[in-house]
């Protein structure tokens, strides 16, 4: 345990802070919130949880209230429609405006066959 991370009154930080895998009960992160099927809901953050690193600094989860966490959204068929959309978006090359039939690589920009023509032919 990290002494120099426990804070439970916020006066060091200027929020309750604990040192990782010692949060209090009551507290959970988003991803905890979000496996318990709810989200933060507009809340502030309660407190933070700190973990040491070297020669960098430290890693910060934040955690919300879960009494006052509302339930997820559910799904609609409008937003299933715009997340499709998103993905084909996603799959588009923009030089051959085909459908590559996989997320285009950032760092290409293009699909494979455009990026790399040449050994296209060779092959």
């Amino acid at each position: 345990m990290s002494a120099r991370f426990w804070d439970p009154d916020g006066t060091k930080f200027g929020i309750p802070t604990y040192p990782w895998h010692l949060a209090p009960d009551g507290l959970a992160t988003r991803r905890q919130l979000r496996i318990r099927g709810l989200r933060p809901g507009g809340q502030d953050i309660a407190a933070q949880l700190l973990r040491p690193r070297r020669r960098r600094e430290p890693l910060t989860a934040y955690l919300y209230r879960i009494d006052l966490a509302l339930p997820v959204r559910p799904m609609t068929p409008a937003r299933w429609a715009a997340l499709d959309k998103a993905n084909a978006a996603r799959r588009r090359c923009p030089e051959c405006r085909r459908d590559a039939g996989y997320v285009i690589p950032p760092t290409l920009g293009t699909c494979v066959t455009c990026a790399f023509p040449e050994e296209q032919r060779a092959a």
